[in-house]
């Protein structure tokens, strides 16, 4: 699923806010494997196996995350090399990052980011970017493990098939 910004990560909330079950017809409940904060979009996934959400949420796994970010200036040199690797997020230190450089808008004075990382800690590139005194303006996944988001718009789902089914189980056996 491409989750759309300001829908939560969930099937259901006592607070009446969208999640991401609404948007789905599925003969069968779905749950989402991880988390993608409330303000953030992109790649969701979806199962009904329990065995291969536990894979992709346990960080012994280290499942490549990657995503597209925004943030509100140009970023420097030593930033960089500091968001990739790790800073102290609650007294412990995140994995290594991959943080390339996309774009730069001098009009705006932003930058667009491609960022992995390969644990999924509370909101952790926000508060990793917040820590090098950056805001982000726009978080999005475009990949998980082996499976990429592609041009699916904002609140599109479809179902894997075998054969991404396969791969992505066989990825997980090998980490």
């Amino acid at each position: 699923m491409n989750k759309p910004k300001n829908v939560l990560s969930s099937v259901s909330d006592d607070r009446k806010r969208p999640c991401v079950s609404d948007l789905i017809e599925a003969p069968y409940r779905l749950y989402p494997v991880g988390r993608l904060d409330f303000e953030s979009s992109g790649l969701l996934l979806l199962s009904n196996d329990g065995d291969l959400c536990q894979k992709m949420i346990h960080p012994k796994f280290k499942i490549p995350k990657v995503y597209e970010v925004t943030i509100n200036d140009k970023i420097s040199q030593d930033k960089l090399e500091l968001l990739r690797k790790g800073i102290v997020l609650d007294g412990v230190k995140t994995k290594k990052a991959k943080v390339e450089v996309i774009a730069y808008n001098p009009n705006k004075k932003t930058t667009k980011l491609l960022m992995t990382i390969f644990e999924g800690r509370n909101r952790q590139i926000r508060r990793m970017m917040e820590f090098c005194q950056y805001k982000v303006l726009r978080l999005h996944r475009v990949k998980e493990a082996n499976i990429s988001l592609g041009d699916l718009r904002p609140g599109e789902y479809r179902r894997l098939k075998i054969h991404e089914v396969k791969k992505l189980r066989e990825y997980l056996d090998e980490h």
